[in-house]
């Protein structure tokens, strides 16, 4: 006879049960983001900026509007044109009083092939931008093999923001010799999470140059600053009614942020999941999550690059796609470049823009941030691009498969994922 305590429990148990399941994936998401110390407001707008070509006009417009400030943030400043373009840009506007800080990575200018050397950071310095290097790398040269700061910010007068998954590099428009065209995504908030935004820029501004910036002058999402009207507009209905919440992953305080965030996003799906992301090296959570999605009956679609900026990584992202493809997964190769893109949409109810990638690297180790819009018009945006994209793209199936990748290839890819958990 099973006792009645027992019974209790598993009358409980059945109730949370139905109601988690009941429960839509967004709602669902955003309790348990909260649980996890993320807020979300109600009142922002959110822009998509999908080629660099877009994100570049619509971020100078904002700058040259600029009248107090302009923070920067970026893992690089490619020391090339589009970089030229912004710094004359930013001298112009320090000339006229504004306050124009910049960050950059110390890891990520000395690995990307054309640096800012100490000569520019002086010439910068003297035309009036203050510009810093995160953890400059030193010898023994070890110091920087963890802890980079991959973020984009950029936050004008407080009260717009941009991030994403773009740096500053002509490549992002002109494309290179290498992958061809360099396909990402940036977006453009306006709202109380361009606060957040600003919160984590002075936070690590302030610790690198050790100076206290800080006021309510930085902190205007709120405000309605007419003078930003020649920027690319929210046609959405939701338009200033967006809900958004920012993870924010940063060494020893935030660390799980952005893994969890993707496995609660992807364990709440309850009909699609389209996911687009670089370097999709995975953990096993991660896979697992994408496996029973397939189980329950979800539609999981996955888009990867064929080609790639680095070695070895893409070999581990094809081998893995590969598996998640013979366990159900919709995998779409794109060809004619390099899909640099950082996204997911959840039954088309809410979607994220970011920094991070799906690799040990951004999930274990740098500085990365990432705006989880939980709005339906969004997300379909999105949804769209990812759709259109799919004519440049070939499914992967067994005989795909097999042309695109040698015998030889495919022991490669086999060795690059014991390298998953370093790469």
């Amino acid at each position: 006879m099973i006792e009645p305590s027992r019974i209790r429990s598993l009358i409980f148990f059945c109730l949370l049960s139905l109601a988690a399941f009941s429960q839509g994936s967004d709602s669902l998401i955003v309790q348990q983001m909260r649980e996890e110390g993320v807020k979300f407001s109600h009142n922002n707008s959110v822009v998509l900026l999908t080629t660099g070509q877009e994100k570049f006009d619509d971020m100078f417009a904002a700058i040259d509007r600029a009248r107090s400030s302009v923070h920067l943030e970026y893992f690089n400043f490619r020391n090339d044109s589009i970089a030229d373009c912004l710094f004359d840009l930013l001298a112009k506007k320090a000339s006229e009083g504004v306050k124009v800080r910049a960050l950059f990575d110390g890891f990520g200018n000395d690995s990307n092939n054309r640096p800012l050397k100490k000569k520019h950071l002086r010439a910068l310095r003297e035309r009036g931008i203050e510009i810093y290097e995160f953890d400059p790398v030193q010898f023994p040269w070890v110091n920087h093999v963890f802890h980079r700061d991959h973020r984009k910010i950029v936050v004008i007068d407080g009260n717009v923001a941009y991030t994403g998954g773009m740096n500053v590099a002509d490549y992002y428009i002109k494309g290179t010799e290498v992958v061809g065209s360099w396909r990402d995504m940036h977006c453009r908030i306006e709202g109380q999470e361009v606060n957040t935004l600003q919160a984590i820029f002075i936070k690590i501004w302030n610790k690198v140059t050790r100076q206290n910036v800080n006021g309510a002058e930085y902190y205007r999402g709120n405000d309605s600053l007419d003078y930003f009207d020649n920027l690319k507009p929210d046609t959405c209905k939701s338009a200033g009614n967006k809900m958004v919440g920012i993870i924010n992953r940063e060494p020893r305080t935030s660390n799980k942020i952005i893994r969890s965030f993707y496995t609660k996003a992807i364990n709440a799906s309850k009909d699609s999941i389209k996911l687009i992301n670089p370097y999709l090296t995975l953990n096993r959570t991660l896979k697992k999550a994408l496996r029973n999605a397939v189980k329950r009956g979800v539609k999981v679609e996955v888009m990867v690059s064929t080609h790639s900026d680095i070695p070895l990584t893409p070999d581990c992202v094809f081998y893995n796609v590969h598996k998640l493809m013979k366990q159900g997964v919709i995998v779409w190769m794109y060809q004619p470049g390099f899909h640099h893109t950082k996204v997911i949409m959840v039954d088309g109810k809410f979607c994220t823009v970011g920094s991070a990638n799906l690799n040990a690297r951004s999930l274990r180790f740098d500085y990365e941030e990432n705006a989880i819009i939980v709005d339906k018009e969004t997300t379909l945006q999105l949804s769209n691009l990812f759709d259109k994209d799919k004519a440049d793209s070939f499914r992967l199936t067994s005989e795909t498969w097999n042309k695109f990748r040698t015998p030889c290839q495919k022991f490669v890819g086999w060795f690059a994922h014991l390298l998953a958990p370093w790469l």
